[in-house]
């Protein structure tokens, strides 16, 4: 593994002028009302923590500061990609937006245009730059009304943590306090920006940080492990769309049945052997998927077959659709 480097920023210096793109392997925008929730109510009671209504404004460098967590990017083709963090960074974008909004015309507003987007020949590039995001991003910023049914489930979600914004918002900070609270979101929320300098390193960070007690899902971490080692970038993209669509089905479905069918295929079609019964019996192939089926396959990638790049991409284009789609019609007729 290359140097890795780690840089605490504020949210200005993480935001401003730069454009990331969303990696091969990270998963859909997901948070839902309970992390916005929680993620609007630390930064307030922080904010809180430190505010005086008889502060002037610059009394806010002072003010306590707030640790955001870390976000993991790699840098390639001359783009930024974020391989971790993309939640957060899509939902600090929301509440800047918000707050832009929120501020109006006021005399005291504090500028966070270029936080949100960069403009080149007319053009709005948000700093998350996801084509198909960007119909969306624009009516949030305008203030226009967007109708997100039947869009991917990123930009359904994107507009309902948006418009959930207005309930969460404390009151009492959208009046005076306002363009305080803009100063200390900007200048003292910090996160650590980890650069990795190829896919490679930035996925073993990724995945050593997810690994250890962190949200991310086995399903999650398989998506990365396998799309990471298809070294082609067009049967890379088209392998993450054939594993968004499959997944999104099986959600559909219901609870857990997007794990539950990769326990169901890989047990049945890979699993060579079963836990003995009795006391101090070591779990086994069957038992393991069931539990850890992501560092399963890394570890049996040779004998399932994956040799190299076109064998990852026949697992997923062909072998994970064909099964899933089984999967699915089996439950759909139970």
């Amino acid at each position: 593994m290359k140097k890795i480097d780690g840089v605490a920023k504020t949210i200005r210096e993480l935001l401003s002028g730069q454009r990331y793109s969303i990696d091969y392997y990270q998963r859909e925008f997901r948070w839902q009302y309970k992390q916005l929730k929680e993620l609007i109510d630390d930064l307030s009671d922080q904010f809180q923590d430190s505010y005086s209504p008889d502060d002037n404004r610059d009394a806010v460098q002072d003010y306590g500061h707030y640790f955001l967590g870390s976000v993991i990017l790699s840098r390639r083709d001359s783009k930024t990609f974020i391989v971790d963090g993309q939640q957060r960074l899509t939902t600090l974008t929301l509440l800047l937006i918000y707050l832009h909004n929120l501020q109006g015309e006021r005399e005291d507003r504090v500028k966070l245009d270029d936080l949100i987007f960069a403009e080149k020949y007319g053009r709005k590039s948000f700093n998350i730059d996801v084509p198909e995001r960007l119909p969306c991003m624009e009516a949030l910023f305008s203030g226009e009304d967007f109708e997100a049914n039947h869009l991917s489930e990123s930009v359904q979600n994107i507009t309902a943590r948006y418009q959930e914004l207005d309930e969460l918002f404390p009151s009492e900070l959208a009046e005076e306090a306002l363009p305080y609270f803009a100063d200390w979101l900007i200048e003292n929320v910090h996160l650590v920006e980890i650069t990795a300098a190829t896919d490679e390193d930035a996925y073993t960070v990724f995945e050593t940080m997810n690994d250890r007690g962190l949200s991310l899902s086995p399903l999650d971490m398989l998506k990365g492990y396998l799309l990471s080692n298809i070294s082609d970038p067009d049967k890379r993209n088209l392998a993450a769309k054939v594993w968004r669509d499959r997944i999104e089905a099986l959600r559909d479905l219901g609870k857990d049945e997007d794990s539950d069918a990769l326990k169901t295929w890989l047990r049945a079609r890979y699993a060579q052997s079963v836990r003995e019964r009795g006391r101090g019996a070591e779990n086994k192939d069957f038992e393991r998927i069931g539990t850890e089926f992501h560092r399963w396959v890394g570890e049996h990638a040779s004998a399932i077959g994956l040799n190299n790049s076109d064998d990852y991409f026949r697992f997923v284009h062909s072998e994970f659709d064909f099964y899933t789609r089984q999967y699915e019609r089996l439950r759909q007729a139970s």
